[in-house]
């Protein structure tokens, strides 16, 4: 079957790979939750609710790995950036806490539950594809999600904490290319953060973009291959 996505012929692509953090596993659904817990423990206004410090922490993480990658830190841990990013925001938003009580938050981390739609989409996509996480977690705790909370057979699991940068630095993308002995173009990242398909696609891979978050894409040339809502949508796109 002929495959054109938006951007150009993805006949080639042999090869899925997969952000897990937003895009398998839902992370406001599972962090927000224990997130009221700690806001009401440090006595947080009543009006500050979880879903508002999500949002402003969510854009912290960003800015934290960008800033490691820009001043040369390395890859400082998945997890590391995540807990100095909710610490920022707690002091941002003048919310008193301790170190016990967001150390005891962030546990929350190795309970993140799937979409139901990625986990049944995976099962439908490994009929035809290989499948790869490429993510910018750590190995150990990757493995430990696969095994406990995703429950998918993966052909291999990558991760940017092999290479010392955090996606989307083009580092990442070769390497994952190179370990898995493909041409760029057989290779198609699928995430649902926009900045992870730019970078995949600037790199040359392909790219599928799962937008559950009705966000705009980036205003650049590397546009993703197909835009989707859902795993169901990229599970027909794909024509699997």
């Amino acid at each position: 079957m002929n495959l054109n996505g938006e951007s150009g012929t993805i006949e080639k692509v042999n090869t899925l790979t997969f952000d897990i953090f937003g895009t398998v596993l839902d992370l406001s659904g599972s962090l927000v939750p224990p997130l009221e817990k700690l806001l009401q423990q440090c006595n947080a206004p009543e009006s500050l609710t979880g879903a508002d410090v999500w949002n402003h922490w969510r854009l912290r993480q960003r800015l934290e790995q960008y800033q490691d990658n820009l001043i040369m830190l390395g890859h400082s841990g998945y997890l590391e950036v995540k807990k100095r990013a909710l610490l920022y925001t707690l002091r941002l938003l003048k919310i008193e806490f301790t170190y016990e009580k967001v150390d005891e938050f962030m546990k929350a981390y190795h309970e993140l539950i799937p979409f139901q739609d990625a986990v049944a989409g995976l099962k439908r996509l490994g009929t035809k594809y290989r499948l790869v996480i490429l993510s910018n977690g750590e190995e150990w705790y990757l493995k430990q999600l696969v095994k406990n909370n995703i429950g998918i057979d993966f052909n291999e699991i990558l991760c940017a904490e092999m290479v010392g940068q955090f996606k989307p630095h083009p580092s990442v993308y070769r390497f994952a290319a190179n370990r898995l002995e493909l041409e760029h173009a057989q290779i198609m990242m699928v995430a649902s953060h926009s900045f992870d398909i730019l970078g995949a696609r600037h790199s040359g891979f392909r790219g599928a973009y799962v937008n559950r978050y009705g966000l705009p894409y980036e205003e650049s040339e590397f546009r993703p291959d197909i835009t989707v809502n859902d795993f169901d949508q990229l599970c027909e796109k794909l024509g699997v």
